[in-house]
Order: C-alpha cells, then structure tokens, then sequence
C-alpha cells in the first residue's frame, strides 16, 4: 500500500508563527510493551528532502526499517536517543517515564530546539519546551518519522541483546511486546528483570502475583499504559 510522504509542512508553519530556527521532531517507541525500556528519539533534519520511502517505522517491512535507520542517521542534521527504564516506568508511571525519556534524549542534542513536534495528541513534554503535536505526526512530519524509524531500531536491537537466559521470552522477535511466545514464557518462568512490574499483565498470572508493584489505582494504571491490551492469556 502506497502512502503520502512526510513532509516540512508543520515545521515551516512553526517558523513562521514563532520564528524557530531548530525544530526537533520526537516520537517514541516501546510504550505497549510489557518488557524492556520506553525509548525516545529527537530529530532535526532541517528542510532538506528527505530520503525515499521515508515514513512511519511500523509502515515499513524491518529489514527496510534496519536500511532506512542507518541512511537516516547520516542524513539527518542532528538526532539522540533517551529511554526509561522498566523500573522507572513502575516508579513514575508512563507519561512522567515518557517525559523524562524525551528530556533525556533532548538533552542529549549537540544543538537545543527552538520548539518541538511532537507525535500524538497529548503534550507530555510540557515547559520549558514550546511543543506542537501532531495526531500521526509519524506519518505526515519528516523528522517525527526520522525519529520513529531511528528509535524503533534501536530499541529493536536493544532487546535483542538481552542476555541468552532470557531467550524463551522471544525478546528478539517481539521486542517486549506480549506476542504468544512472550505470553507462554511469562506463564511458565516469571517476570525477568526486564519486565514491567507495575502492569494490569500480572493480575493474569496467579502465580506470579505477588511481584506486582503497586504504584496506581487500576483504573489509572490501566489508562497511563494505554490499555495495555492483549491479556488472553
């Protein structure tokens, strides 16, 4: 399936109305995953053309994604990465993990943005950053999508690494994410030390109950992880 691709619109909209020169575009990866960091990329790319078949990580095949990343990484003006951990996901709950994963990764540019596009509708950047968000940003901004194919690699290889011990999870194939090998390994094993302890995830497993961490009520742990669907265990 043929997609539109991004473009300099929002960021040439953004100099315009308030006169930014460096404009970063952020998106994140590893927000439903039940293993593993939240990870956070931040992206300037100027308003040069961008690459070919440039979009959103999750609209491209992973060997393209894996190529796109290391053409990207030469291309763009300037980019970092910030994550946050499992156990300060627990500790914070996910959009403080998110905002201290995106300052992270912010702070960690060689140049500081004058003002900020930022993937989704929910600013949880807040001040001192001037934010514009943008529902699909991934899709429709040239460095959001940068940003989404940068950070999907990464943290992709990120949890492939994790140590063989830890390879009944599926970890390389899902990255985190609760696929039905990830979903038997958690029934049989336990939580590795990768995992997020605070999740809905372990009610469903009575024996391993008593590791959850509790932080939230349920309603507002349920809402802060997105749902955090996929519980047919």
């Amino acid at each position: 399936m043929a997609y539109e691709p991004p473009t300099h619109a929002v960021e040439r909209s953004i100099r315009a109305t308030t006169g930014a020169k460096i404009v970063a575009g952020i998106d994140e990866v590893g927000r439903g995953a039940w293993a593993g960091p939240v990870t956070v990329c931040a992206a300037v790319t100027g308003l040069r053309r961008p690459p070919v078949g440039l979009t959103d990580s999750k609209l491209i095949t992973p060997k393209r994604r894996a190529e796109m990343a290391e053409l990207l990484e030469g291309w763009v003006t300037a980019h970092a990465l910030g994550h946050a951990s499992p156990e300060e996901i627990d500790e914070l709950g996910m959009t403080a993990a998110l905002r201290l994963a995106a300052g992270r990764a912010l702070e960690a540019l060689p140049v500081r943005p004058d003002a900020i596009i930022l993937d989704g509708k929910h600013d949880y950047l807040g001040v001192p950053w001037q934010v514009r968000t943008v529902i699909k940003g991934d899709q429709s901004c040239v460095a959001v999508a940068a940003a989404s194919v940068i950070a999907k690699v990464h943290r992709d290889a990120m949890m492939a690494q994790l140590p063989e011990e830890f390879t009944a999870f599926g970890f390389a194939d899902n990255a985190g994410y609760p696929s039905p090998v990830h979903k038997a390994a958690l029934r049989e094993l336990g939580p590795t030390p990768y995992h997020r302890l605070s999740w809905a995830y372990l009610d469903y497993l009575p024996q391993w109950r008593h590791l959850k961490k509790v932080r939230l009520s349920p309603e507002a742990a349920e809402l802060e992880s997105g749902g955090q669907l996929g519980f047919d265990f």
